[in-house]
């Protein structure tokens, strides 16, 4: 059974978006073993200098790699975008030669350099979204990826 890694900067306060995430999350549950880690976003002074983003990108980035394992896909705007069929297809190469998936969501600064390098990046959209509901999307995302490699209704 393919592990999938979930792994933040940040905890979600709003109940609403805990509530989607755990319904993905307990619908996932036949198809793969899934986990999401959070770690604290390094504190930063307010006004802080781009040295001062960068070092704390770093540190974020060193504990998020600490905890990733097999293929990892940080979620960047660099990174390609791809269909639910292409994830699908991500997830059951990842299944097949790595065992487990990692995705990584930096924070509102966005991911260091060293979490870009370590892996393949994946957008999810050429907009903007608050992180909190890229988490909501990605999950819901990793769902359907699994409901067409199971060949289901869900995906249309």
């Amino acid at each position: 059974m393919l592990t999938v890694n979930l792994l933040c900067v940040g905890k979600i306060k709003e109940p609403y978006f805990r509530d989607a995430i755990d319904e993905y999350v307990k619908r996932l549950r036949p198809f793969c073993k899934f986990q999401i880690t959070e770690i604290p976003e390094s504190r930063i002074m307010d006004a802080p200098s781009a040295a001062d983003i960068e070092a704390a990108l770093e540190k974020e980035g060193k504990r998020l790699l600490e905890k990733s394992a097999g293929l990892i896909l940080p979620l960047c705007i660099e990174g390609r975008q791809h269909s639910s069929e292409e994830l699908s297809g991500l997830l059951d190469t990842a299944k097949q030669t790595h065992g487990a998936v990692s995705f990584i969501i930096g924070s509102s600064h966005g991911l260091s350099d060293l979490v870009k390098k370590a892996g393949t990046g994946l957008s999810m959209s050429k907009m903007t979204f608050p992180h909190t509901l890229a988490r909501v999307m990605l999950t819901e995302q990793i769902y359907r990826a699994f409901m067409i490699l199971n060949r289901t209704k869900y995906h249309k």
